[in-house]
C-alpha cells in the first residue's frame, strides 16, 4: 500500500539538511530504484523553486510499504532525524487516484 510521509524541519535547520541530504537521498533512490516510490519532494519556506536561505518547512514522501509500521520505522531511520532537521512526522495510508 501507498503510505504519505510529511515531516516538518526544526526552524533554521538548513545547513543541517544541506549536510545530511546526500544520506537522505541514498535512501529514496532505493526506494525509486525498486520502484516503490511515487513521489517525493522538500516544501519550500515560499513559493519559490529555491527558497534560498529560508529554506524549508518539511518533506513529503509518498512511497510503497507492506505496512503502516514499515512505513512509519522507515521514516524514522531517515538520516534528517539525525542531522537535526526534523521535529515531527506524520505517516498515514494513501490511496492513489488520479492521474491513473
Amino acid at each position: 500500500m501507498w503510505f504519505v510521509i510529511f515531516a516538518e524541519d526544526h526552524p533554521d535547520s538548513l545547513e543541517a539538511r544541506k549536510r545530511a541530504r546526500p544520506a537522505h537521498l541514498e535512501r529514496l533512490k532505493a526506494l525509486q530504484n525498486d520502484g516503490r516510490l511515487l513521489v517525493a519532494g522538500p516544501c519550500p519556506a515560499i513559493a519559490e523553486l529555491d527558497p534560498g536561505v529560508l529554506g524549508y518547512t518539511g518533506s513529503v514522501v509518498i512511497a510503497e510499504f507492506d505496512t503502516l509500521q514499515d512505513a512509519e520505522q522507515w521514516a524514522n531511520d531517515d538520516p534528517y532525524w539525525e542531522a537535526g532537521v526534523y521535529k515531527k512526522a506524520t505517516v498515514k495510508p494513501f490511496n492513489a487516484v488520479l492521474p491513473n
